[in-house]
């Protein structure tokens, strides 16, 4: 019986992990700069509006804070404890991330029922307060664009985030406009509910993205049934079985499964096939296989294998 471990996760993650810091860094610096000013500005001017907006910039911030302390924490070295090392708290920041989203998106429903009600009056100062709030968003949704945000769950819900805020800014001039222009009071809750509801959606997408990778579940972009095939065809293997794809974080697949190989099989020579197939044909860089034999009796015994 042979076993095999390989594992190239390796420069072409670590240029986007660095990426990936560097823009969250610049982003949350930003976003908590304007942060500042609105509150001590709201603060002299005694104006609500600020310090509701400066609110709205800090659950940005603590987002962004909290998806850069992921890639902190991601950086620690695998242990004898955490074999797999902290890669995965970067899942749990964008479960954290999605579950504020959909909060949020919740407590602006609660707001707006209260506002078809009682309709509020929009000032001009608040419409420059949401031109100023949309130009900073757009610039930080700009820089973390320029991230992995495709890819990377951590860098995606982040920057949910951010576009939660840009669309209330986006609600709150459209709003505003219809309401001096036409007197129509009602704008403003119903601009609310539908950037809401968009809100809600991508949350809901964060949160089900999230814990389908805490829960092993195989990468969407995988199919394992075209992969066990594809290994099985491999010239000198018999069976394919306890085959296992999942994520360690989302941009970190990983492969392990049992291969029954045929008699005087050059293993070694096979088992860089595999690897060579897992990587290039389903980028998969991570694999782990165990190797039997046909007359071995493991495969036959194995009360966990598939």
């Amino acid at each position: 019986m042979g076993h095999s471990h390989e594992h190239t996760h390796s420069q072409g993650h670590h240029h986007h992990h660095t990426s990936n810091k560097r823009v969250l860094f610049w982003s949350f610096v930003t976003i908590f700069t304007f942060m500042i000013v609105e509150a001590i500005g709201g603060y002299l001017t005694n104006s609500l509006a600020l310090l509701s907006d400066a609110g709205h910039m800090l659950s940005d911030a603590a987002a962004l804070g909290l998806s850069l302390l992921a890639f902190k924490i991601g950086e620690k070295q695998a242990t004898s404890d955490k074999t797999y090392g902290y890669k995965r708290f970067e899942i749990i920041a964008a479960f954290i991330n999605g579950l504020t989203l959909i909060v949020i998106s919740l407590y602006i429903f609660y707001e707006a029922y209260h506002r078809f009600l009682e309709p509020p009056e929009v000032s001009a100062g608040m419409m420059f307060i949401a031109i100023i709030g949309l130009l900073v968003n757009i610039l930080v949704a700009w820089m973390l664009m320029r991230g992995d945000s495709h890819d990377n769950l951590n860098i995606k819900s982040a920057l949910l985030h951010v576009f939660g805020d840009l669309l209330g800014s986006i609600g709150a001039i459209i709003a505003g406009i219809l309401i001096m222009l036409f007197n129509w009071n009602i704008a403003d809750p119903i601009a609310s509910v539908i950037v809401s509801a968009l809100i809600l959606f991508s949350g809901v997408r964060i949160v089900k993205d999230s814990l389908h990778i805490l829960m092993e579940g195989k990468p969407a972009n995988i199919d394992v049934t075209s992969l066990h095939d594809s290994i099985g065809k491999l010239e000198g293997i018999a069976d394919v079985h306890d085959l296992h794809v999942w994520s360690i974080t989302s941009e970190f697949p990983a492969l392990s499964c049992h291969v029954v190989v045929k008699n005087n099989v050059d293993r070694d020579q096979l088992l860089v096939k595999i690897n060579n197939l897992a990587k290039n044909t389903f980028q998969i860089s991570h694999c782990t296989i165990q190797v039997e034999g046909e007359n071995t009796s493991i495969h036959s015994n194995c009360d966990n294998c598939d």
